[in-house]
């Protein structure tokens, strides 16, 4: 098979489709015991008393673990949050007080799950109830303080202010205010749980398989916390069934396994969530709220300020917050030419399940509020939808945005126009125009958004500026084994993004080869040495970074196999090259029948080698490569820099109708265009963007995290909480246009984050059918009982008001 037919399959399907994949809880084995975790039921409670009597006397029943055990074994995890919120003190298990629903209190280890299970029935523990915390306006009050330590519930705060704020409204045409905005929580609920197998090793070693997905961040908090050295820990992960930013922190869970094994003499031990503690108490996405927004506009609808106070909910531990409070920078005007802002950022903690990175993390919740700040000026003042989206859009790139983020590449314009044309705009107005007369509800939304590859954590320092985080990088070891097969070896853990397909065609392309003569080792491992501290799967790493290291340790091979070969051949390095002869991939003198195979360059290495000279003492075949993006840490006073290297762009223009009767929103049309640089593999492109837009659709109108007055979590299974499936999801045409970033050798930006999208146009969609009834659109999420409450309640009025 050739390189250009290797791109019409995914290498990872011949394992994964016959059930050959290996994922975390098919980890099997004798002696293999399993732990169940018994988790508060209360939001906010004093632990008073914990009694494992009766559940340790149960046969089959190893031992048990508390949080006081584990904090005389652990020490707490390292703080992102500066002064005073670096002081809140976070165990991997609730020690003397609970703050959320579900967070865990009790480990029981037994022989089988089921038997763990039936014993975490028998702990009894004991409560005192404190009041709950579930506003994030209320929490930053410090009427009650969750965490004693900080004294205070306010993680961080912070104001950007770039450009001419004053000047920018002392000049407009127009000032609109617009009321409260909030978007909702949710998560992107991955096939596979988070699971781990940990074993405390007898020689001090702890060994872990898990599913996480950034495991060169979770090696840095877990061995320390541990209080291990980080070579003490040995962790490795195989396949993954998505992950979606949600696996970054299980690393938590990881902890808790690893001190069961040694309470237990050493012996493995398999921890694996169910749906229900996946939904109540993984982890879920950021909770936004924006109040006191005013938008200067022109007459002709060019926005040319804004200011705004944005609060983020971050639950009951920051943990890998507060750099939400910076990620969502990276695009501070969106898609929009706008120069002049004043952000307020407040992030507090509450007693909800912490929030975690999920896909579009923090960038998804802000480019949301600037489409409806450009949606609600557009009705305000009757200008069409596309129209001032053609009137505030850049133009220009590379463009540098007011806080010195470089957009590398882009279309909007054409974007815009390409969806139109595959939705079929004009008809569609017409229709609507009909709908309208005929008294039913049809709107028409636009949402775009971008997705910023490669972060540069230098970002960080503006959140704690004593952070040791900047940069980014990636690893790849390449080698050529004794039967001349090309081993390629990554620092990224794939959960589905068809790295091993990606891998293995570029690698086929450079060395003209077969992809099948190609193996990209499944999995993570940090024995490999191939990783660094930013190696994982998130933020669109791989196709910017893991590609570019890749390409690297391409180039560093070939070099080492034309030296060998011209030595072995007796030519020269110039008139060597890579092809594929009847011995498979060779090495070949231009023009003649001189070659060598594959096999025999290693052979020469490996197994010949006192025929080689001084010159060749370095050649291995065996190469590492690591890739760094030329970043600087940003100017933190003024909080300016380039926070990312790359920026792929989605717009979606999607058609709703309101049903009269079930308040039910139902898609008629959707197109969706995307631009992720220049298109590595067209089927995994394609994969992407209906999957991103399957978790956008279910996120906007069916899935949410709801809580009551008391914390307690309304949507705990999927009877309720109802994710999206192929049941529920539209036709989409979809199309692609390639705007090849000058920032990355093969021009390709990445599009793993395209779920905000779907968010943003259909809001922008039912905001459009229902302007004329005098009713604006404040929240996220838009599911029938959500709108049955909105139908027939005009908030115009209040909500929007035209100050000049």
């Amino acid at each position: 098979m050739n390189s250009d037919s290797a791109s019409l399959y995914r290498k990872e399907d011949a394992r994964l489709v016959r059930g050959a994949g290996l994922f975390t809880d098919d980890e099997v084995g004798p002696g293999l015991l399993h732990v169940h975790l018994v988790r508060s039921p209360y939001a906010h409670a004093r632990i008073q008393a914990i009694d494992t009597t009766a559940a340790e006397a149960m046969p089959g029943v190893v031992c048990t673990l508390t949080g006081a055990e584990i904090a005389e074994q652990c020490d707490p995890y390292m703080q992102i949050a500066p002064p005073p919120a670096d002081a809140i003190t976070d165990y991997p298990m609730a020690v003397d007080r609970v703050r959320y629903q579900g967070e865990p209190v009790v480990a029981v280890v037994a022989e089988t799950a089921a038997l763990a299970a039936d014993a975490g029935e028998r702990v009894e523990v004991e409560y005192d109830v404190l009041p709950a915390v579930i506003d994030v306006e209320d929490a930053l009050t410090d009427t009650t303080v969750l965490h004693d330590t900080a004294g205070t519930n306010r993680i961080w705060r912070e104001v950007f202010e770039y450009g001419e704020v004053d000047r920018a409204f002392e000049e407009a045409d127009h000032v609109i205010e617009i009321g409260r905005l909030h978007f909702h929580r949710f998560a992107s609920t991955p096939l596979e749980t988070n699971a781990c197998v940990a074993e405390w090793t007898r020689r001090g070693k702890v060994e872990i398989l898990c599913n996480n997905s950034f495991i060169g961040f979770a090696q840095q908090l877990l061995a320390p916390g541990l209080r291990l050295g980080t070579d003490q820990l040995h962790i490795r992960s195989h396949d993954i069934g998505g992950s979606f930013g949600n696996k970054i922190w299980n690393y938590l869970y990881m902890a808790i396994a690893a001190l069961a094994s040694r309470k237990a003499g050493g012996r493995r031990v398999k921890w694996s969530e169910t749906r229900s503690e996946n939904l109540l108490a993984s982890g879920h996405g950021n909770e936004r709220t924006f109040l006191d927004t005013e938008v200067a506009v022109s007459k002709d609808g060019v926005i040319t300020g804004i200011r705004s106070r944005h609060l983020d909910d971050c639950g009951a531990y920051p943990r890998y917050e507060p750099l939400g409070c910076i990620i969502w920078a990276q695009v501070l005007p969106a898609t929009y030419g706008l120069r002049n802002v004043r952000f307020e950022f407040e992030q507090a903690v509450t007693n909800k399940c912490p929030v975690v990175p999920n896909r579009g993390y923090s960038r998804m919740q802000h480019i949301w509020f600037m489409e409806r700040v450009v949606d609600v000026c557009a009705h305000t003042l009757g200008i069409p939808l596309d129209v001032i989206r053609e009137r505030n859009y850049i133009r220009e790139f590379p463009y540098e945005t007011p806080n010195g983020c470089i957009y590398d590449s882009g279309d909007y314009l054409g974007m815009l126009d390409r969806a139109k044309e595959l939705i079929g705009w004009d008809e569609w107005k017409r229709k609507q125009a009909e709908a309208k007369a005929e008294g039913r509800r049809i709107g028409i939304g636009i949402g775009a958004t971008l997705d910023s590859g490669t972060n540069n954590f230098g970002q960080a320092r503006i959140i704690n500026p004593h952070l040791p985080f900047s940069g980014n990088s990636e690893v790849c070891t390449m080698a050529v084994t004794l039967d001349g097969t090309v081993r390629v070896t990554l620092g990224t853990g794939p959960s589905g993004q068809s790295h091993e397909t990606a891998a293995a065609n570029l690698v086929a392309r450079e060395f003209n080869i077969p992809a099948d003569a190609i193996y990209v080792q499944p999995g993570f491992d940090t024995a490999w040495n191939t990783f660094a501290g930013h190696s994982g799967t998130y933020a669109s790493q791989f196709a910017v970074t893991g590609m570019t290291a890749i390409q690297g340790a391409c180039d560093k091979l070939k070099a080492e196999m034309r030296q060998l070969a011209a030595h072995a051949l007796e030519a020269a390095e110039g008139d060597l090259e890579f092809a594929t002869g009847e011995q498979g991939p060779e090495v070949r003198v231009r023009g003649t029948d001189q070659s060598l195979p594959y096999w025999m360059l290693s052979n020469l290495v490996n197994n010949n080698n006192a025929s080689l000279d001084d010159s060749l003492k370095d050649v291995s075949l065996n190469v590492r490569n690591v890739f760094r993006p030329e970043f600087e840490v940003p100017d933190l006073e003024r909080k300016f820099g380039n926070l990312t290297l790359t920026y792929a762009a989605l717009l979606h223009i999607v058609v709703v109708e309101i049903d009269p009767d079930t308040c039910r929103p139902k898609i008629l049309a959707y197109a969706a265009v995307d631009d992720c640089g220049t298109v590595l593999n067209p089927k995994i492109v394609e994969g992407q963007a209906y999957g991103g837009t399957a978790h956008g659709i279910g996120a906007s109108l069916m899935e949410q995290f709801p809580y009551d007055a008391e914390g307690n979590l309304l949507t705990t299974t999927f009877s309720d909480y109802c994710p999206i499936t192929a049941m529920n999801m539209p036709d989409v045409a979809h199309a692609n246009i390639e705007s090849p970033s000058p920032f990355t050798y093969n021009g390709a930006k990445g599009m793993g984050e395209s779920a905000g999208a779907p968010l943003h146009a259909i809001s922008g969609a039912i905001q459009d059918a229902l302007w004329d009834e005098e009713i604006v659109i404040t929240d996220s999420y838009h599911a029938a009982p959500a709108m049955h409450e909105i139908l027939g309640q005009p908030n115009r009025d209040r909500v929007v008001k035209v100050k000049r």
